[in-house]
């Protein structure tokens, strides 16, 4: 009977990972630096092991809030708390499950006549506000200290993004340990007194009932994780704020640590040990803290990213959230104790007596009313409140569903409009390269065609010049005339104008080349980069050597210190090289 009833509290476990697997990897899925499949496998081995290992220590607060001392109770409670939790999530908005079953609790707590400890609940509401501010305030800190990090480091872009990845997915992981170690008291809390006592012996190590049941509730949320995650993880991730990997990894720390300073019991004594006030260990907001992890990376940035519409709705989640669960759990208990007869608190009738009867004489000796009408007077308000609650929620219901078809047709219609727009960008880019490509081939041509007029041309003057040569050996009337055309010849070889657009041509058209050639080695002077670039042209050293009007052998010995440069070996072709970069 026990295991049926924890099935109630299982369901609270499924929704709660469902809903706030979002606070540990949504802004590292929505920023795309990790996979949803790899978020979920680190998030349920590690929730699983936070909730056995340290998940008693938030559980003491909530038994302190309303003690559920019996188990058809405790089943309603959590039932109630799992079906607010489920709607919200059903919603779309990341609720806190925290309020959630501490509104069931109140529920109970007003339905059985137990009194709610206002001190303990004073604990508990104080962290829904400082969940958030601490989370906002652990954000704007971690993420100047990483800035300033990556500023001094210089880290490769490359590198940075992979060194990201990783740190995102081991803070996750933290994430998921702290989610179990406070959470997992929401889960099975409120079974702890009805707990039966029993061991399981798996040879290295004991569980007792207590773990059992932690254990049990960290699976739980370990299946909500992975069935149910999604939708409320891109909310977080993408719709609230966009994110960089930066804003991520530090929203995750900031997140965790919150989490992990209201659930460590180690570090409440230690605290207490240097004669400041211990930390309350309490289930706080994952929800609240991650929400407020983004609010302060957006108010750092200037508060520009922030979709303020959305956060309005998650805001007004967390105002409902208790509320609809106090009133579910209130009437879901009514029916189970007068309608299936089902015990949802020990000494009911006695408690009732207790706290009707002093209220019942007050009101015969003022009024001289009997106290037989206030039951049915009770009943007719339960039931108008029950009536109250199914028409807004029907309306919820129904607006939501017309908001999804309005926001469907509005996502088809974008759609085909996105769509038209990006096949014209296509077509326009491809029409573009086209050009481009025609334009860098008919240049490639052209720098071709210059390389040999510029090479058909000196061709003509050396043998102009040594048919000079040979004439001003032969007549030595006309020496100084020939000795002039050959100087205006020579003159003519180191000022043609074609070597300077073939020059301005290699400019151009090598600039990417001249890109990877640099990358590969940084070392070249400008002359060796523009021998290689004739190189990748497959010219011979004396057709370089008259493009660049040096001797052959000044190529050759420029060539011979390019390969040294480069590290060369002998069996290494420099041409095949060059071609490949």
């Amino acid at each position: 009977m026990f295991l049926f009833f924890l099935t109630s509290g299982l369901f609270l476990g499924w929704s709660l990972g469902a809903n706030d697997a979002a606070n540990i990897f949504g802004s590292a899925v929505g920023s795309k630096m990790v996979k949803f499949s790899s978020a979920v496998i680190i998030a349920s081995i590690f929730v699983i092991l936070g909730s056995l290992l340290q998940g008693s220590g938030a559980s003491h607060t909530l038994g302190k809030l309303g003690s559920v001392n019996a188990i058809g109770g405790a089943f309603t409670v959590a039932l109630c708390a799992g079906l607010t939790v489920f709607w919200m999530t059903r919603l779309k908005l990341p609720v806190s499950t925290s309020q959630a079953i501490i509104g069931a609790i109140i529920g109970w707590n007003f339905y059985s006549g137990n009194p709610t400890d206002m001190e303990v609940l004073g604990k508990i509401v104080s962290t829904w506000i400082a969940g958030p501010i601490l989370g906002g305030v652990f954000a704007i800190i971690l993420y100047l200290l990483l800035k300033k990090f990556l500023t001094k480091s210089k880290i490769h872009l490359i590198k940075r993004d992979a060194y990201l990845k990783y740190a995102l997915l081991i803070i996750g992981g933290f994430g998921a340990y702290s989610l179990g170690a406070n959470n997992v008291a929401n889960v099975v809390g409120v079974f702890v007194p009805s707990v039966p006592t029993i061991e399981l012996d798996f040879g290295f190590f004991i569980l007792d009932g207590i773990q059992l049941l932690f254990l049990a509730g960290g699976i739980s949320i370990a299946v909500g994780i992975i069935t149910y995650s999604k939708k409320v993880m891109m909310t977080v991730g993408n719709d609230l704020m966009n994110l960089s990997a930066e804003s991520a990894l530090v929203i995750v720390l900031s997140h965790s640590l919150v989490l992990f300073i209201f659930s460590s019991t180690s570090l409440s004594n230690a605290v207490q040990s240097i004669g400041l006030p211990e930390i309350p260990l309490v289930p706080v907001s994952s929800s609240q803290a991650i929400v407020g992890a983004i609010m302060g990376i957006g108010f750092l940035k200037g508060g520009k990213g922030i979709e303020f519409k959305v956060l309005g709705r998650i805001s007004i989640g967390w105002i409902s959230t208790p509320i609809i669960a106090g009133l579910v759990s209130f009437v879901s208990l009514f029916f189970m104790d007068n309608v299936f007869k089902l015990t949802v608190f020990k000494n009911s009738i006695q408690q009732v007596k207790n706290s009707i009867e002093p209220l019942a004489t007050l009101l015969k000796n003022e009024h001289e009313i009997p106290i037989n009408l206030y039951q049915p007077l009770l009943y007719t308000i339960i039931f108008i409140l029950l009536v109250v609650i199914v028409i807004l929620w029907v309306n919820i219901y129904r607006n939501s569903i017309k908001t999804k078809d309005n926001l469907s047709h509005e996502i088809i219609i974008n759609y085909e409009s996105q769509e038209k727009l990006l096949k014209k960008e296509l077509n326009r880019a491809n029409e573009d390269n086209l050009k481009l490509e025609k334009e860098i081939g008919f240049k490639r041509k052209e720098q071709m065609d210059i390389a040999l007029n510029i090479i058909n041309k000196n061709r003509i003057f050396e043998k102009l010049k040594s048919k000079i040569n040979k004439i001003s050996e032969k007549q030595e009337i006309q020496k100084e005339d020939l000795i002039r055309l050959k100087t205006l010849i020579v003159e003519n070889l180191s000022l043609d104008k074609d070597r300077e657009r073939f020059n301005s041509y290699v400019s151009e058209l090598n600039r990417d080349f001249y890109f990877r050639l640099l990358s590969r080695y940084p070392n070249l002077t400008e002359n060796e980069q523009r021998l290689c670039s004739l190189v990748r042209l497959n010219l011979s050293s004396k057709e370089m050597s008259s493009i660049l009007n040096i001797s052959t052998k000044s190529v050759e010995v420029n060539r011979h210190r390019l390969r040294k440069k480069m590290h060369l070996k002998r069996e290494e072709n420099l041409t095949e090289l060059i071609s490949k970069l």
